[in-house]
């Protein structure tokens, strides 16, 4: 069980744009990895596109699941995971984040948002959080 990718999105109008993004690509090979990392921020946007506000939803793209939460304020997160990480441990995580998120970072900054211009830091502390070690036995 993995998760590979959370990212907090703002789905504006026209169109929706990252605000931030923390990757676990680590269990890709090297070569892979930047590709790999562009096919889940692209997946994550198109999927919150496609969702209505208030709304939450789990979709199969490929071997991941991604689960999207869209507020409706417009503030989305995704999470992409494999198909054994439990659904609602990912909706739980995308509650904590989308609220810490929206505490910390001003809502006049989402429609303008990029990640370089956003300052928050706790992705990638989730995303190892809620990684499930597996242990060889």
């Amino acid at each position: 069980m993995r998760l590979y990718s959370l990212s907090v999105l703002y789905k504006g109008d026209p169109k929706v744009h990252l605000l931030k993004a923390a990757y676990d690509v680590s269990t890709f090979n090297f070569f892979q990895r930047s590709s790999v990392q562009e096919f889940m921020t692209f997946t994550s946007q198109l999927i919150t596109e496609r969702s209505a506000l208030g709304s939450r939803a789990s979709v199969k793209e490929q071997e991941y699941l991604c689960h999207v939460y869209v507020r409706s304020d417009g503030l989305a997160g995704v999470v992409i995971a494999d198909n054994e990480y439990p659904q609602r441990v990912c909706f739980t995580l995308l509650d904590k984040v989308l609220d810490e998120f929206s505490r910390q970072v001003s809502k006049m900054d989402w429609p303008s948002g990029s990640p370089a211009t956003i300052s928050y830091s706790a992705l990638d502390g989730y995303l190892s959080k809620y990684q499930v070690q597996t242990s060889g036995t």
